[in-house]
């Protein structure tokens, strides 16, 4: 386990300690991501479930769902069974894992926002030709198209970062295993490999953001040339939510990724980590049920059915 070793695994010093307020804090992020669960394999359920949202929208809807689901899955069980147990190894596959699944998720969220913010625009500025230009294949393609390049930076970041030799005890003070920290404990020279990353993240980042960007300044003058007020309202009701899943998720991403090396604090970067891989994923599903009509009406719909089966 010395310098220049196969290095077998990691120890991972966690978000918490054993203080009373650590222990308050603890217990509301598990209960944050058991509501982040629970509410976006609920949005998933009633997807699924109510034909009238077997549209493009909320097949893209279903989609961010299922990222958001996944991704608390794949930081919060290992970080819960660490300070709970006292035991933060984690094996340098496990720990690639992490890295492969993170990374993915969080870059095919980055395309999957900017895919529905042109479905939003589409809807809005194109309603006409809403059927052709958001056909199901197009939309398919879309959505794979998100997984995939996810998934491809994933597989590239996790490689990579394990192929490097590492040094000390092998300590990530982290609550899950991300490239950039464990760049700190590589023995050899990653300025190369660190620069593939920043350019990676910039092109995942601000290629996404500058189309939501030009989505939402095209649905803007179009809101604005509307002579119906309520057409007007339910458009910008339908943008408000989206706006406010793309501001929370990119402000944090950008803050954790995009600056430079001197401002970086371990502390900062863990808890904005915990913020939009765990109070965000839980955010999203309150924000599309409380301001979605549609998503509204499908849950009544559904408790009135269990409501019916349980009198019987």
């Amino acid at each position: 386990m010395e310098n220049g070793n196969i290095t077998t695994y990691f120890i991972l010093l966690g978000l918490f300690n054993t203080t009373r307020t650590h222990q308050f804090l603890f217990a509301m992020v598990l209960t944050i991501a058991f509501t982040s669960v629970v509410g976006n394999a609920l949005v998933l359920l009633l997807i699924y479930r109510d034909c009238q949202l077997h549209t493009p929208m909320y097949l893209l809807l279903s989609q961010l769902c299922l990222m958001d689901l996944m991704l608390a899955s794949t930081t919060v069980p290992k970080m819960a069974a660490d300070y709970l147990t006292g035991t933060k190894s984690i094996s340098s596959a496990g720990c690639g894992l992490q890295i492969f699944f993170f990374v993915t998720l969080s870059g095919g969220e980055c395309f999957l926002l900017a895919a529905m913010s042109y479905d939003r625009y589409v809807a809005i500025c194109h309603p006409l030709r809403y059927s052709n230009l958001m056909s199901w294949q197009f939309c398919l393609r879309m959505t794979s198209g998100c997984w995939f390049l996810g998934a491809a930076d994933g597989l590239m970041q996790a490689v990579v970062a394990l192929s490097f030799p590492f040094c000390g005890v092998h300590e990530i003070d982290h609550f899950f295993c991300e490239a950039p920290m464990l760049m700190r404990l590589a023995c050899a020279d990653t300025s190369v490999f660190e620069y593939v990353m920043y350019i990676c993240c910039v092109l995942m980042l601000l290629v996404p953001f500058s189309i939501i960007l030009t989505s939402y300044s095209r649905i803007l003058t179009g809101v604005l040339q509307m002579h119906s007020m309520e057409a007007s309202k339910k458009a910008i009701a339908t943008c408000s939510s989206h706006l406010a899943v793309v501001g929370l998720f990119y402000g944090a991403v950008i803050f954790i990724y995009m600056r430079p090396k001197s401002y970086r604090s371990a502390d900062h970067d863990k808890v904005v980590s915990a913020f939009y891989t765990i109070f965000t994923p839980a955010f999203n599903p309150l924000i599309y049920s409380l301001r979605n009509h549609d998503v509204k009406g499908a849950l009544r719909k559904w408790m009135g059915q269990c409501a019916a089966l349980n009198r019987y």
